[in-house]
């Protein structure tokens, strides 16, 4: 039985028949270490000499976003990262300066320290990111794990945190901007509530749910809602729901349409591996990535993946999956050209494309813990989901 937040951020479908193992991951930040995976040769042109300072920043208990605003606030220094990274594990990643000749010595506190490994001529760039590595330890599951060998017949959904984990929203936000319904997008954000959520936080947001409680709860609000916050401060002062929803700062209102865009691609790729379609092997008239991940079309004697489009204002029709797409977004009562919005045109999006599976490398397990390599945009939750087949993935450390 596919779990229930499965079926809401769009996955209704396994890709193995796998039994799963079961068990529990996260208990502690050691039992799930990240290390990301940078282009060899970018590698090589990080020297000592001057240019963009590169650090590797890691870190534990502490999010990727928090830990750059720390240290910009102790430090004064800007730094950008290639890839957002969990809190509850021990990660590994590479950041670097975003301006030249501007760098410290090693820095570290009780939750990440940062090491200057040289320096680089032009910043360091998210596809200059090729993947992350992994060591994951699953406890309490049965002892079939070394069983498993499907690493490589996985499709390649969105996975829970792409859609806020515990609190599914993200891609329900994005669908209200879309369609220009901003008061509903104000209410999600203020009062969406859900069983996977804490208690203390689903009290504040039903009363939230009310508009006369805005001014009276404003200050009960905990700090860690900070994006409500914003959002909160600008509904008392102006009652503009659009006007609030611009106080979100611009990377993250980008993320709600692409949270719903991802919402879509896991509903459609749904669709079509329940119909049948063959989605481990290219075809003629079929788009594309190869190793190098240049799209182009299939090309036979090439090693390539599929890929299905990523729907926005200038999604490509011509492929297998339309039909598929085309259904979802009848049902959704959302067209392609929604994506470009008149009234926030800085968070419109054109869409593109994603690769169908998971490219899955560097795969052992030896007991209970596995380790693998996943390309830049793969979820290991998503691998991680097909192996352990949990009934409820937030309560086992998803």
């Amino acid at each position: 039985m596919i779990p229930q937040i499965d079926l809401q951020i769009g996955i209704t479908v396994y890709s193995t028949n796998f039994g799963g193992v079961g068990g529990k991951i996260k208990l502690k930040p050691e039992d799930f270490e990240v290390f990301e995976v940078i282009n060899e040769k970018i590698s090589k042109l990080i020297s000592e000499s001057n240019g963009y300072a590169v650090y590797k920043l890691k870190k534990k208990n502490i999010d990727t976003n928090h830990a750059l605003s720390d240290i910009l606030k102790k430090k004064g220094l800007r730094l950008k990262a290639l890839g957002l990274k969990d809190a509850s594990a021990i990660t590994e990643q590479y950041v670097c300066s975003s301006k030249k000749e501007v760098s410290i010595d090693n820095f570290s506190s009780n939750k990440y320290s940062l090491r200057k490994i040289g320096f680089i001529k032009k910043p360091l760039s998210k596809k200059d990111m090729i993947g992350n590595h992994f060591k994951i330890k699953i406890i309490d599951c049965k002892n079939n794990l070394s069983v498993f060998n499907e690493q490589n017949q996985i499709l390649n959904f969105f996975g829970y945190q792409r859609f806020g984990s515990k609190r599914p929203v993200t891609h329900l936000v994005g669908k209200a901007i879309l369609q220009k319904n901003f008061k509903k997008a104000v209410d999600l954000i203020l009062s969406f509530r859900t069983p996977f959520d804490s208690d203390p936080n689903n009290a504040i947001r039903e009363k939230l749910a009310d508009k006369s409680n805005y001014k009276k709860y404003f200050e009960k609000i905990p700090s860690q809602m900070d994006i409500e916050r914003l959002v909160l401060r600008e509904m008392i002062q102006s009652d503009d729901s659009l006007k609030s929803i611009k106080q979100i700062p611009l990377p993250l209102r980008r993320f709600f349409i692409q949270s719903y865009q991802s919402y879509l691609f896991n509903k459609s790729l749904s669709l079509a591996f329940s119909n049948g379609e063959n989605l481990f092997e290219c075809q003629d008239g079929d788009v594309c990535f190869d190793t190098k991940g240049i799209i182009g079309k299939f090309t036979k004697n090439y090693d390539q993946k599929l890929a299905m489009p990523f729907v926005g204002y200038a999604y490509y029709k011509k492929t297998r999956f339309d039909y598929y797409i085309s259904r979802i977004l009848e049902n959704e009562e959302i067209s392609p050209k929604d994506f470009f919005i008149k009234e926030m045109q800085e968070v419109s999006n054109e869409g593109g494309f994603r690769q169908v599976s998971i490219s899955c490398t560097n795969y052992s397990c030896q007991n209970s813990i596995l380790e693998f390599t996943l390309s830049r945009g793969s979820y290991a939750t998503i691998l991680l989901r097909e192996i352990m087949k949990p009934e409820n993935p937030l309560k086992v450390g998803f």
